[in-house]
């Protein structure tokens, strides 16, 4: 019998937890013999509405449409699938499961720890790191009656999944790039990303040389005028206190398609993605540039490391990308968010000399760290399939639904096997 899954979520935002909605519709679709799926979809902040007219986008809208007709009957689902943060976690269905980007720092809210036990049967991680926190992360607490409880923490079962490679045609950007040599950033412009030191240390290392560009493809949360204004503000505030660099930058502001983004990974001047943020859930940036085959400039930690690390002749797994050594340290004061990101957590704080200097080689080095960068996107290539991805996800969901079978499903299956 199908399972009535309702899958609550951003599922038309065109924001990572938005992706992460439809990549769970993906996986689900695959499976049609056990899911009858449902649709809500939330808002997401402040970010924009997916518009492309799509059989997957449209698959979605008529999805939220049958909702509104079972809710409106008040029919009872199955499974609840939760796409978003664990505070807005809550009990929908007899089965409830979180699926969240997870944390990128160490140490988890106990905010998302107490949501998650009360309301959901298990959680989905898109990394290992994710996953080490939420197991590790233990508070002292007092229950109802006011008796302390020891290291106290998550009580439900917590599982990776993975994204999958998701190749799209590159599709051309009207930009040209006068510098024979270009990085390229891809991030939101907040306190984790660390835009602000990426782009005066980047400025720094290539003051002199005027064949090297930084292309850096930024919002602060939507693709309005304002928000491009605000953008095109702050970076003109950076660059004035460099008056006589001889390098370039250029802003691409807001939301580019899958086609567009690859076009960039694959852009013959490119010659490395660089990403010094404070720390991933996933890095999804860092994942589709490793696999459309262009070196990494990064940090070795946090959601990263599930896929930038490959097994060595000795089966040992070795990151493959230019490293930026790090320090890690207490988050910033205006990076704690209430319930999200606590204030005694940590993430890392990349070393500026060791960017500077992992810069340079990658223009000193160019040959070998497109080798490091082709092992790599082999390996990703060969090991992050969307039929295994898919799968995956798949058998964690049906490892926590209900498994009872009516006397009619045995007596059927009985019935088949004696034919």
């Amino acid at each position: 019998m199908l399972k009535k899954v309702l899958v609550k979520g951003p599922a038309l935002s065109r924001s990572g937890y938005g992706e992460q909605t439809r990549f769970a519709i993906r996986a689900l679709r695959t499976r049609p013999d056990l899911f009858d799926i449902y649709v809500f979809n939330i808002p997401w902040g402040r970010t924009g509405h997916v518009s492309d007219t799509s059989e997957e986008i449209q698959f979605i809208k008529d999805s939220t449409l049958k909702t509104q007709m079972a809710v409106d009957n008040k029919m009872q689902f199955d499974v609840s699938l939760q796409v978003t943060v664990p505070h807005e976690f809550e009990k929908i269905a007899p089965v409830n499961i979180g699926y969240t980007a997870g944390i990128e720092t160490t140490r988890v809210s106990p905010e998302w720890i107490q949501k998650s036990n009360e309301t959901t049967d298990g959680l989905i991680v898109v990394s290992n790191h994710s996953k080490k926190v939420f197991e590790q992360t233990k508070y002292d607490a007092k229950d109802r009656n006011g008796n302390e409880i020891k290291g106290w923490g998550l009580q439900v079962p917590v599982e990776v999944v993975n994204y999958p490679v998701a190749l799209a045609e590159p599709e051309e950007l009207a930009i040209d790039f006068k510098t024979s040599v270009n990085f390229l950033a891809v991030a939101q412009w907040g306190p984790r990303k660390n835009l602000d030191n990426t782009i005066k240390w980047f400025v720094e290392a290539f003051a002199d040389n005027e064949d090297v560009g930084l292309v850096l493809k930024t919002n602060v949360a939507s693709d309005s005028i304002m928000d491009r204004e605000m953008v095109t503000k702050r970076l003109k505030t950076i660059l004035s206190e460099y008056p006589d660099k001889k390098c370039s930058v250029y802003l691409i502001h807001g939301e580019l398609t899958a086609g567009q983004l690859a076009w960039l990974y694959e852009h013959p001047t490119m010659n490395s993605l660089i990403n010094i943020g404070h720390g991933e859930g996933y890095g999804l940036p860092l994942f589709e540039a490793a696999y459309r085959g262009l070196p990494l400039i990064t940090t070795t930690w946090s959601g990263q490391m599930d896929f930038i690390c490959k097994p060595n002749k000795k089966g040992k797994l070795v990151p493959r990308v230019n490293r930026v050594l790090y320090d890690i340290e207490t988050v910033q004061k205006r990076a704690v968010w209430k319930g999200v990101i606590q204030a005694d957590s940590k993430w890392a704080y990349a070393k500026e000399s060791s960017f500077k200097n992992a810069l340079k080689e990658a223009i000193e080095k160019k040959t070998h760290w497109e080798n490091e960068a082709q092992a790599l996107k082999n390996h990703i290539l060969e090991n992050f399939t969307e039929e295994k991805i898919y799968n995956d996800f798949v058998t964690t969901m049906t490892g926590w639904m209900d498994d009872d079978v009516t006397d009619q499903e045995i007596e059927a299956l009985f019935s088949s096997l004696g034919e």
